[in-house]
């Protein structure tokens, strides 16, 4: 691989991507503010670092992340691991056999979204606008845990072949449901931090696992089932943030009660 080459390229792809939005923020300020711009060359050097920045990490997700979450799939579909290399054995395959699958789905949703910054971001403003009644942790957990049942659960679609359309219809009513019982500060938080786990770090791996997966199991098409495992990843913390919340309240109003008993 030629990396100096790739190198540069995604630089000048993510420059072609970042100067429509250098565009709309200096001609905002220019032609309808008309003000100059605070701290220009502060400005302009944030924005080499974002450039930058940009670049390294959608390098290091072509060259590690991606490869290895597609190569984990392929592995851990393989007959090999699956029935110590008993080919016959892989068309009556069940669900179950692919235990490893879903566990592993359900590490790489957990772990991506801690490190997700997107959602570090969100927590920190959240804890400060709430005056620490939601922890940074306690959210960020709850939407790690959202995104490892999603990841599972799609995971288990793809080796089934059911349709997606089932499970998320399903969720959302669960999370309508949820709507109208749960927390009022909690609600708009909990649809946020669905859109926040589909950002810079998950979605690259979560699509590679997805279509690795789908390419691995038989009868599986990678364009019909290895998409969708994003929209999972997506619905699920909704349900978990707000049962979070519930049961936070939950927990809060029997420690009361049990109090005023004492």
């Amino acid at each position: 691989m030629n990396v100096p080459g790739s190198f540069i390229a995604t630089f000048m792809s993510t420059l072609l991507d970042v100067l429509p939005i250098a565009a709309i923020l200096f001609g905002f300020q220019a032609f309808v503010l008309r003000r100059q711009v605070p701290h220009l060359r502060q400005v302009l050097l944030g924005f080499v670092y974002v450039l930058l920045g940009l670049t390294l990490f959608l390098q290091g997700l072509e060259q590690a992340l991606v490869p290895l979450g597609k190569v984990m799939a392929e592995q851990l579909t393989h007959p090999e691991f699956l029935f110590d290399g008993a080919v016959e054995r892989l068309a009556g395959a069940g669900w179950v056999d692919y235990l490893w699958v879903y566990i592993f789905a359900a590490t790489v949703g957990f772990a991506t979204t801690i490190a997700e910054p997107a959602l570090i971001a969100v927590a920190m403003k959240a804890e400060e606008v709430s005056g620490g009644a939601i922890g940074t942790w306690g959210l960020r957990i709850a939407v790690a845990l959202g995104v490892a049942i999603g990841l599972a659960l799609g995971a288990f679609r793809i080796v089934t072949g059911t349709p997606l359309h089932y499970y998320i219809v399903a969720g959302y009513i669960v999370v309508i449901v949820q709507t109208f019982y749960a927390p009022r500060m909690i609600v708009a938080l909990a649809y946020d931090s669905g859109g926040v786990t589909t950002s810079t770090v998950t979605v690259p791996l979560v699509a590679a696992l997805g279509l690795g997966l789908a390419g691995s199991v038989p009868g599986r098409s990678p364009l019909l089932d290895g998409f969708g495992l994003i929209a999972f990843a997506s619905l699920f913390p909704i349900v978990t943030v707000m049962g979070y919340a519930q049961l936070s309240e939950w927990f809060a109003r029997r420690n009361g009660r049990s109090a005023g008993k004492s």
